[in-house]
């Protein structure tokens, strides 16, 4: 068989493709009935086994021998103009079978019918380019013995066996143990925590050394040690510089790492005065990650705001160059490779990790052999120990030992060795999905399941005979790729990432097939490129399509809209020319994504053009349709319209797409499923389906389906017979989320039959997440509550309104998120709702909403042995809560409960607590109740007067106090230091009886504040100390004509909000001129902005709901327009 012949080289993967098409029997009947020349079909097919024989001799002489170079990058592209010319072949082939199943006539007729007639010059086509690629081909095997290519075919998993070894899914744990650096570990904890001080710079500590050496792991340790938080830092910053060094962007990324919120400054002053106001007197701690810009003078333009922090400021650099750390001024830590145990514990703990090998002492002392190799570093260490771990012969073994790659000469990007040869030793087709992982930068935060439809869309999942699905061979195909550390988890919840130096080895196998915008050098695309990515907001710099178009064989467009914490959001098509003209040169594209290109209105109906398309991605953009023509593109596997929320309908014949798997348009504004639904066989993602009364469309052909993943199924009622429904096959499918939803104002015919509906909706038990939205039953069915699902995490019950009582929910084992929304039947809830004396065992969240007629709870000490958050809103006739609700619980909020009273006794680990509305015995809220309290919001709590304080609090960071009558002051007695000292934000609106802050003044490290009293604006500038670092300011509802003062706000204010202030009419110029930013909202009669202007500083202005002014601002005519023309942020509406 064809697979049997596929060697390790990444082109063999590549040729698999080509292989598996020729080898079908559809492409020889195809050749036969359009009597094409099938001796093309057979030399094709020969002499792509010819190259494939010499693929991974060349592959490993490439890097020797620049001639091989050449000659396998030759190859590589007559390879791909082979696998262009077969996708044609393979586009009309199902082209003819879609058609015929569409019109009344038989397969053959229609298909000899449709070649003769119309085709001659598809065949001329065809032909003409079998001929040229086969002479590419032959030109490039005769060259083998000039260039000393030896033939080979391979069989042994060694070079990667088409099937790769299962390996167990144990090794996807984080590893959280660091061998041999529990010395430097401890030197630089004690540089951090030291009373030394550079007086006129933060002090500065560089982790010198090479790649792989674990700088960053290290950093990571000691930045999360319990010592950190001992030395009492204001702020902890982590930054990821990279090798992509520029001053602006630096600067920046360590702004958003400090204030936690995306800054879209595109100016370097008014990012140095932003970041300076944040670090004025505080203490901090930065650390910049893998910095590797070599030029002082940038140093020191991103050092400049730094220096303003308070003594004891440390910056902890990771970085491979000494010369970067002269540069920066800094104590240099050099970080030296493992000892020699070390080394070892490192390797050994990761070849016997799942057990499968013993080592003998053979392997011990060829293993010893290969640890010398690595010199000494983790990573290393780390991969070929995963690859070993795959290896039980002692041939294996052996093998890798006297690999010459461990010879291979040091290229410039110094690419480990051990990792090239981990590399080496991957399947052929791992290769090539691993390899693919250059198209997307450093840092990035990959989502499995979206790289499998990358890597799907690319043709690279193989299922030879179809004996498996591809999104089955994607998944093991990336465990078996994290389970060889080319990935690792993110902190990021289901996400992975790769390491710098595994993304520099994807990018030097790919060099010259992907070009990253804004990463990789150069502004002008490769003409030999085949996989482009790039960030909308940087294709501006970028030379508009000349080069993208020059690039005519290019398979990938992919936004990257998202890096690490980075947001990119939603942009315009910034291009120089149209969709319809890059759509005219994109002819091979496989995977085109225009996601988050927001000013998209419509997609031209070239589109259908496009035959090799594969994966279309139309997410977060303004289309209102689809054009008629997306139904020609035959090939087509993945369509995505996500928060489409214009797009009403789709096309009348998108059930012609025969080959899609998958289908997602959740928020959008369709009602109906596509026409013919079912002819869509193997979808295998579908988001939502929507059940009309009215159409074809059943939940039959939903159980035809082999569904996984998310699914909501919309209007459920309109299924008349509750058996039907049992043809939707839930049970069956491996749905991890599934939604149910009736119509919000359906009224039921019989309660019996809308529990018989929902019990044959039951889904299988890999569930984990449910949503039963309006469902009109009295009762739930049992496989709600039993532990049917055994792996259900969250539960949303909501608008259930016929259900008089609670299912017994606490028996559900695994569940640790349940919100109930508008239960209007539930009175009570009691021991119905445990159903066992050990309930809800893992449950962290519990939330109530809306539940008018709530009046009882009953709850003991063992009800919530875990649960931490307890959210409850619109109960108006619950009353009380006891401390066996509350005794465990970090975070609680109340609100529009007017009956409930919170006890008032000690909470040793609530850290966030808000209130709005109720807690009428509440006068004086004791703030040494609450040590831990972290944020703490009180509104309309009509009898609270004071909040009292005796003893220091050192972690209230957020404190608001809104519209409660009563209140009027802190009550702070006997405590030395400046109360509640990390606070960072304060809000007090509308507490009339509040008129001064305290005597002790305010904590230095308050940020944001929100006033309404013209009083409290005068104290806080008496009360502010002058190191202050409040930088915004919202005002509202004050009785004034003129505002503001020159003297009335403080100096280091740059955002000022004025919002409900009904009397306003004019404004002071040189009480803005400090501002970067200004918001008015709701100033009915201010008339006109300063007669000045306003200041050249403020970059963003918001004016809304301001009529008088609205109409002076308008653009070009208004008369204030020239005042605010400058402004890069304007929004006025």
């Amino acid at each position: 068989m064809a697979a049997e012949l596929v060697g390790g080289a990444l082109l063999s993967a590549f040729l698999q493709v080509a292989f598996d098409r020729l080898a079908s029997p559809q492409f020889l009947d195809f050749f036969h009935r359009r009597k094409l020349d099938e001796k093309l079909l057979c030399n094709l097919n020969i002499m792509l086994h010819s190259i494939n024989a010499l693929a991974d001799d060349a592959e490993q002489k490439q890097y020797t021998d620049p001639h091989v170079k050449a000659w396998l990058f030759a190859a590589k592209e007559a390879v791909f103009d082979a696998e262009d010319l077969l996708g044609e072949i393979d586009y009309e082939l199902t082209r003819c079978q879609v058609e015929a199943q569409s019109e009344p006539q038989t397969f053959t007729y229609k298909v000899s019918n449709f070649f003769n007639s119309t085709f001659a010059s598809f065949n001329k086509k065809i032909e003409s380019g079998m001929r040229e690629v086969l002479e590419k081909l032959e030109y490039l095997t005769k060259q083998k013995g000039a260039l000393g290519l030896k033939e080979g075919t391979y069989s042994d998993d060694r070079f990667g066996s088409t099937v790769s070894q299962k390996l167990p899914s144990s090794s996807l744990v984080v590893e959280s143990v660091i061998y041999g650096r529990d010395a430097d570990k401890e030197i630089i904890l004690s540089w951090l925590t030291s009373e030394i001080d550079n007086p006129s710079q933060p002090s500065i500590l560089s982790i010198v050394g090479m790649g792989g050496l674990g700088k960053t792991t290290l950093a990571q340790h000691v930045y999360n040690h319990p010592k950190i938080d001992d030395t009492k830092f204001d702020i902890k910053a982590w930054v990821c510089v990279s090798d992509h060094f520029h001053v602006l962007t630096v600067t920046r990324t360590i702004l958003e790492a400090i204030t936690d919120k995306q800054d879209d400054s595109g100016n370097l002053e008014m990012l140095h005065k932003k970041l300076k106001e944040n670090l004025s007197g505080r203490k901090f701690l930065l650390v910049l990650d893998d910095v590797w810009n070599e030029r002082r003078e940038e140093w020191e333009a991103v050092q400049t705001p730094l220096s303003y922090g308070a003594p004891g400021s440390r910056i902890l650099v990771t970085t491979r160059g000494e010369k970067v750390a002269s540069n920066m001024r800094s104590k240099v830590h050099c970080l030296k490779q493992l000892g020699e145990d070390e080394c070892w514990n490192v390797f050994e703990n990761h070849v016997l990790k799942d057990g499968d090998i013993e080592l003998n002492d053979e392997l011990k002392e060829i293993g010893r052999r290969i640890v010398e190799k690595c010199n000494g570093l983790p990573l290393a260490l780390k991969t070929i120990g995963c690859l070993l771990r795959t290896k039980s012969s002692i041939s294996d073994w052996k093998n890798i030992l006297e690999s010459e790659i461990w010879e291979l000469p040091k290229e410039d990007n110094e690419i480990i060795p051990a990792l090239f040869l981990s590399y080496r030793y991957l399947p052929s087709h791992l290769k090539r999905c691993f390899a693919y992982c250059a198209l997307f930068p450093k840092d990035y935060e990959f989502v499995k399941e979206e790289l499998i439809l990358s890597w799907m869309a690319q043709s690279f999942l193989q299922c030879p005979q179809q004996k498996r699905h591809p999104e089955e061979v994607g998944e093991q195909y990336f465990n078996d790729l994290l389970s060889r550390s080319f990935f690792q988890p993110s902190r990021v919840e289901r996400h992975f990432v790769m390491h710098d130096l595994l993304n520099d080895l994807a990018k030097y196998i790919c060099a010259d097939l992907c070009f990253r915008l804004r990463f990789d050098k150069g502004k002008c695309m490769p003409k030999t490129t085949r996989h482009f990515s790039f960030v909308f907001r940087d294709v501006k710099s970028f030379d508009g399509l000349g080069s993208l178009t020059d690039a005519e064989r290019l398979r990938s467009f992919i936004p990257i809209t998202q890096i690490g914490r980075n947001f990119f959001g939603s942009f315009a098509w910034q291009f120089k020319v149209s969709i319809h003209d890059l759509f005219s040169k994109i002819k091979f594209i496989r995977t085109l994504s225009f996601n988050g290109c927001s000013k998209i209105k419509e997609v031209p109906h070239s589109v259908g053009d496009l035959k090799h398309l594969h994966s279309l991605d139309l997410s977060n953009t303004g289309i209102q349709k689809l054009p008629e023509s997306i139904c020609l593109l035959y090939n087509l596997l993945i369509l995505k319209m996500n928060y489409c929320s214009e797009l009403e309908e789709f096309p009348l014949n998108l059930h012609k797409l025969t080959k899609l798997r998958c289908l997602e348009f959740k928020y959008t504004k369709v009602t109906k499923m596509p026409m013919h639904f079912g002819e869509l066989k193997n979808l295998q993602v579908l988001d939502t389906f929507i059940i009309d009364r009215n159409s074809e469309v059943s939940t039959k052909q939903l159980g035809g389906l082999n569904l996984h993943g998310m699914l909501s199924i919309k209007e459920v009622q309109n299924i008349v017979n509750p058996l039907d429904v049992s043809e939707a096959n839930l049970k069956n499918k491996h749905l991890v989320e599934l939604g149910l939803e009736w119509k919000l104002d359906h009224i039921p015919d019989d309660p019996r039959k809308e529990k018989e509906l929902l019990q044959n909706l039951q889904p299988s038990n890999h569930l984990e997440n449910l949503s039963i939205k309006n469902y009109s039953g009295t009762e739930f069915p049992s496989w709600v509550f039993d532990n049917t699902l055994s792996n259900l995490i969250a539960l949303l019950l909501k608008d259930c309104k016929y259900c008089l009582c609670l299912p017994p929910l606490g028996l559900l084992a695994s569940l640790k998120i349940l919100i109930i929304r508008r239960l209007d039947g539930i009175v009570s809830i009691g021991a119905e709702f445990y159903g066992t004396n050990s309930p809800f065992t893992s449950l962290e969240r519990l939330e109530f909403y809306n539940m008018k007629e709530w009046e009882e709870w009953e709850c003991k000490t063992t009800s919530f042995p875990r649960l931490q958050h307890l959210y409850l809103d619109k109960c108006p006739k619950l009353r009380g809560l006891s401390d066996q609700h509350l005794h465990l619980m970090r975070f609680l909020s109340i609100s529009l409960c007017p009956l409930v009273n919170i006890p008032m006794t000690h909470y040793d680990f609530l850290e966030g607590m808000m209130i709005n509305g109720g807690w009428d015995s509440l006068t004086i809220f004791l703030l040494d109740l609450f040590p831990k309290l972290h944020s703490l919001h009180l509104t309309r709590c009509q009898n609270l007067r004071k909040i009292s304080q005796e003893h220091a609090h050192n972690h209230l960071r957020s404190l608001e106090i809104n519209d409660c009558p009563q209140f009027e002051s802190f009550l702070i007695e006997g405590v030395s230091e400046k109360p509640m000292q990390i606070l960072t934000r304060m809000d007090i609106d509308d507490c009339p009886k509040m008129e001064m802050f305290p005597d002790g003044g305010l904590s230095l490290n308050v940020k944001y504040m929100s006033l309404s009293s013209l009083k409290l604006i005068a104290s806080l500038r008496e009360t502010l100390d002058p190191n202050t670092c409040l930088e915004s300011l919202n005002i509202g509802k004050l009785d004034v004509e003129c505002f503001p003062d020159e003297v009335l706000l403080p100096r280091s204010l740059s955002k000022l909000g004025i919002y409900d202030c009904p009397n306003l009419k004019k404004m002071h110029y040189k009480g803005l001129c400090h501002l970067s930013s200004l918001t008015l909202i709701n100033c009915p009669n201010l008339q006109c902005l300063p007669e000045e202007g306003l200041p050249k500083s403020i970059s963003s202005l918001v004016i809304l709901d301001c009529p008088l002014l609205k109409e002076r601002c308008q653009n070009p005519d208004g008369e204030d327009w020239g005042k605010i023309a400058h402004i890069q942020k304007l929004n006025v509406g």
